[in-house]
């Protein structure tokens, strides 16, 4: 099963499935000298880990990481480190009688065709649960970049819109919505679903601040590129776009464009219309982007599916499932876009030093 490695320098590998003993990670490429500990892991996975409101699955793991290579008396070693982080409250009992059953929505039929058998325990490697390796990862990256400072948050969710954006607030609520207002909305409109059995969906805006000109390599390794393959790589995500994005293509050029102007003998730009990257290179302004997040498939609404034999059944799914996805992807958007970006950085270094 090749395809669970990216990056070009400063590269990870996840391992591990939902219900299996333990997710981890292995990171390669990161410079020696760095401080790091457990600790380091332990601010974002909290974020992410399950059973943190009554609008996240109530799987209940304490995500405790554990560095077991690359660390030595608390400083990276250059070294290969591995993560791993084990899973103690996987309950497959819900799964045995949908086993032979394709779930609408999930990757379980596309696993069958691709290989021929799948692991049906809460999907397997297809599970969200695998961004819990993702996220320590990219806590690891944080470390490298220093300033560089990325911050995600809800943006959407069904149709309810953050119209403020204060990162005061973000974590100050069970949506991770700068609105503190949408943020009730939002809340309500989950719980909502949550009791008819159903699922929503929702836009993550991430921003990242002080990042310097001049990251990205053309052509095929652009940064808006590289980070769109990353964001996308998570399984929840179905579409992405930068500054405009669709937006760009109802504007004319004379719009669109962002001028740009010298201040005390610094470039500086009127708009930031191209999201920071032009050319696939970083402009030096605020890199913005939004992920578009599907609703969570698992649903206890009864719907249409067919089994392994080709016959058609009816289903609706059993077990502890987020009835929104949004809260809990923030952080791992965060940390693939700082996995690319500590990818980058270190490629800069190594060309332009």
């Amino acid at each position: 099963m090749p395809g669970n490695s990216i990056g070009r320098v400063f590269t990870i590998t996840t391992f591990g499935e939902s219900h299996g003993r333990v997710v981890g990670c292995v990171i390669d490429g990161c410079p020696p000298g760095i401080i790091l500990n457990e600790e380091d892991l332990s601010e974002d996975l909290d974020r992410r880990k399950p059973g943190q409101s009554n609008i996240s699955t109530q799987r209940n793991e304490e995500d405790v990481p554990e560095i077991i290579s690359g660390v030595f008396q608390g400083k990276t070693t250059g070294q290969p480190i591995t993560i791993i982080i084990k899973n103690r409250d996987s309950d497959s009992s819900s799964y045995e009688a949908i086993k032979e059953i394709f779930r609408p929505g999930h990757a379980d039929y596309t696993y069958f065709k691709k290989y021929g058998i799948r692991d049906y325990r809460g999907g397997g490697r297809s599970s969200g649960r695998e961004t819990a390796a993702r996220v320590a990862a990219g806590a690891v990256a944080k470390k490298i970049l220093k300033d560089i400072k990325i911050t995600a948050y809800t943006k959407q969710i069904g149709k309810i819109k953050a119209e403020k954006t204060d990162y005061e607030e973000i974590e100050n609520n069970n949506v991770r919505c700068p609105d503190r207002d949408a943020a009730e909305k939002m809340q309500e409109y989950v719980e909502k679903l949550k009791k008819d059995g159903d699922s929503a969906g929702g836009i993550i805006e991430c921003v990242i601040q002080n990042a310097p000109a001049g990251l990205g390599e053309p052509v095929f390794d652009k940064l808006d590129a590289d980070i769109s393959k990353a964001v996308m790589s998570i399984g929840a995500t179905k579409a992405i776009e930068f500054g405009k994005g669709f937006e760009a293509a109802e504007l004319k050029g004379s719009v669109n464009n962002d001028e740009m102007y010298i201040e005390d003998e610094k470039v500086r730009f009127k708009s930031n219309n191209a999201g920071g990257i032009l050319g696939g290179i970083s402009t030096g302004q605020d890199i913005v982007f939004r992920v578009a997040v599907k609703p969570t498939p698992s649903i206890k609404k009864e719907q249409l599916t067919i089994t392994k034999e080709k016959k058609e059944v009816a289903v609706n799914i059993e077990g502890r499932h987020d009835p929104c996805i949004c809260p809990r992807i923030v952080p791992v958007i965060e940390a693939m876009a700082a996995v690319v970006l500590a990818d980058h950085l270190l490629k800069q270094k190594a060309q332009c030093s």
